[in-house]
């Protein structure tokens, strides 16, 4: 049986490029410092895992980085297509019967998440990480799925998920506990003082 597939969303680690609402709280370099420690504690221990095959989907397509540093070297890469998250999602979870898609912002976020929506799948045609901000930091589909699964989300809203949910009306839906991602300094101090607890 083929593994099923795990998708990391990347950008290009350039200064300037990369969470740029974060950089607006603690300075361009902080958040590039901060966007490369995250993606590479998020990408190597899922890479690694022989459970499923994972694919860094990078933007822009082609973008030169040190991607050996980020990712075990290996890793597959393919460019995101352009258009909005949504199009861009679709387009990289399509040709898989079994995917799921993940961001590299989500402190903590690891193999056993993972396992945990590939379980979920197991029940469900689609699974999602609900994010404190009302996104999602997870979302998977078996082969039975909408189409077109992010029609008419407002991206970067609190209503991302709620949007994405009612394209799934006639599915079966799992969702994973919360997790809180991090897109700006406030969120960032916000983990600060929970793992300070």
């Amino acid at each position: 049986m083929r593994r099923p597939i795990v998708i990391i969303f990347a950008r290009a680690p350039r200064l300037g490029a990369v969470k740029r609402r974060l950089a607006a709280g603690i300075g361009a370099r902080g958040a590039l410092r901060f966007y490369r420690r995250m993606l590479a504690a998020t990408a190597w221990p899922i890479a690694r895992d022989r459970r499923w095959h994972t694919i860094l989907a990078i933007t822009p397509a082609g973008a030169p980085a040190d991607w050996g540093r980020l990712a075990p070297r290996g890793t597959p890469r393919m460019g995101q297509v352009a258009g909005d998250l949504g199009q861009r999602m679709e387009k990289a979870m399509a040709p898989f019967p079994r995917a799921i898609l993940i961001g590299s912002d989500i402190p903590g976020l690891g193999p056993a998440d993972i396992a945990a929506g590939f379980r979920a799948l197991g029940k469900a045609d689609a699974v999602f990480g609900p994010a404190l901000d009302g996104g999602y930091w997870l979302v998977g589909f078996g082969p039975r799925r909408p189409h077109r699964p992010f029609a008419k989300v407002r991206w970067s809203s609190p209503h991302a998920l709620a949007d994405t949910l009612a394209n799934f009306r006639r599915h079966r839906v799992a969702l994973l506990p919360p997790k809180r991602d991090v897109d700006s300094a406030e969120d960032l101090a916000a983990l600060s003082i929970t793992r300070r607890r």
